[in-house]
Formats: C-alpha cells, structure tokens, sequence
C-alpha cells in the first residue's frame, strides 16, 4: 500500500526538465538583480578591491558577464553549462574579493556567513552539470 501510493506520488512529480527550468528561472532572475545594480551604479567601487589583490581594475567589468550576460544565457537556456560555469566562478571571485574574512564565521543565529555565496555558487555548479533540458528557446547542441 505504502509502496504503491510512494509510487503514484513519484510518478505524479517526476518532471526533470521542469525542475531544469525552475532552477534556471530562480537562480538567472535573483542574480539578475545584482547585475542591474551594477549596471545602474557601475563597478567602480570593485576596483580598489581587485588593486588590492594585485589584479588590475578592467577585471571588475567581468561582474557584467558573470551577474547580467550568464544570467540572461541561463534564463534563455543559451550556452546554459558555459553560463552555469561563469555564473559560478564570478561567486569565487566574489568571495575572494569581499568574503574571506567571513568563511569561519556564524551569524547570529548559526548561518554560515557565506551561505548566500555558496548557495548562488552551487546553482551556478547544478546549472552547469544538468544543462537546459528541453524547456530552453535554444533546443539541442547550443542549449
């Protein structure tokens, strides 16, 4: 009985390239929002960071690629496995820059201070391993 109700239930939810396109649309949306406010603010303010590491200040327009274009790529199901991968390197880099101080540490209330980070990373990581699926505007070798 159990058995049989368990199965109708996985059945029911068994919808792999749904939840492609789910995890696509909630990860590309929510750093979208980071990329417009780099877009309307510029990423001047990356720049002392980047010199500070050594790194020189052009860098900082990369946060337009990881933040707006592998976002936008990602949404569209464009490139999506390249895009997952910027998407999650420009999270590195973004650690590196602004997070390293905070990777022993606990909040307040026992988060891990950089679980935000590392939840956009991840997505970025679970978006490059499982690809587009067939709910992308590009079907087959580009998606």
């Amino acid at each position: 009985m159990l058995t049989n109700l368990y199965s109708r239930f996985s059945s029911a939810v068994d919808h792999p390239d749904f939840a492609r396109l789910l995890l696509r649309l909630v990860f590309g949306i929510l750093m979208l929002f980071h990329g417009t406010a780099k877009m309307q603010n510029g990423v001047e303010w990356i720049k002392p960071m980047l010199a500070a590491h050594g790194l020189p200040g052009f860098v900082a327009y990369g946060a337009y690629i990881g933040e707006v274009v592998a976002p936008v790529l990602i949404i569209i199901g464009l490139f999506t496995r390249v895009a997952g991968l910027v998407y999650a390197f420009n999270l590195v880099v973004a650690v590196l820059l602004v997070g390293m101080g905070k990777f022993f540490v606990r909040t307040q209330v026992g988060a891990w201070a950089l679980e935000t980070e590392a939840l956009y990373f991840f997505g970025g990581i679970f978006i490059m391993l499982l690809g587009a699926g067939k709910y992308s505007l590009f079907k087959g070798k580009l998606s």
